[in-house]
């Protein structure tokens, strides 16, 4: 026999249906914003399981890093666009927060990247304002759930406006970008292993400077994760 619970979830499936923000399936866990088919999909790089991977690489003379990866592959018309669209843009802050998490099991898994703290990488407050948050926050709070360690996100700021990136060669970008992030909360980061996070990397430019600023810090370690990178 039905019970009562059953038919109110139908009845709000109906109305209200769950289904997967990436491929649009209903058959899903009801905590899961995936389904299996699209987390099985995603291009992982495993990254976080190598030493000299290609972040590493990337970042070699540029920024000291203890280490550095990227979770996933990007390409344009993927499944990883439309995802990264969704939480970006769409206001879709469970699945930020699902592919946080997501990261930060990976990197408990590697045993390879160890550290104290999350820092996401900072927005131009109208920037935040307009979009009603900032992504990297969302990541860095799902990651911080999987991790157990803290998001400090006054460490550094980002005072003043920045040009869009999109259309600028690797030197325009590095230009674009000096001076652009101020060391807010020096103490806060003091003698700690911290992780700088962000969506994507492509060239570097935006995560080179804010990693830079937050070296200036005392006793400072930094290490480097995305959830993508830029796949040509």
């Amino acid at each position: 026999m039905i019970s009562l619970k059953e038919i109110k979830e139908s009845v709000l499936h109906l109305f209200f249906p769950h289904v997967c923000t990436g491929c649009g399936n209903d058959i899903l866990d009801k905590e899961s914003v995936l389904c299996m088919r699209c987390i099985d999909a995603m291009p992982e790089t495993n990254f976080e399981l190598y030493a000299d991977n290609p972040v590493e690489k990337m970042y070699r003379g540029r920024l000291r890093l203890t280490s550095g990866t990227a979770q996933f592959y990007f390409t344009k018309e993927s499944l990883m666009q439309h995802l990264m669209h969704q939480f970006k843009y769409k206001n879709n802050r469970d699945l930020g927060l699902q592919l946080g998490k997501i990261m930060g099991e990976q990197i408990i898994k590697s045993d390879r990247i160890k550290v104290d703290a999350l820092i996401p990488l900072p927005l131009f407050p109208a920037k935040e304002k307009r979009r009603g948050y900032n992504q990297a926050t969302l990541l860095c709070k799902g990651m911080a759930e999987a991790m157990n360690i803290p998001v400090i996100d006054n460490a550094i700021i980002r005072p003043q406006h920045t040009e869009t990136q999109t259309s600028k060669g690797r030197i325009e970008r590095w230009k674009n970008m000096e001076g652009k992030f101020v060391l807010n909360n020096p103490d806060a980061i003091k003698n700690q292993h911290l992780l700088l996070v962000d969506d994507i990397v492509t060239t570097g430019a935006t995560l080179e400077a804010c990693g830079n600023e937050l070296l200036k810090g005392e006793n400072v370690k930094l290490s480097l994760a995305t959830l993508c990178i830029a796949s040509r």
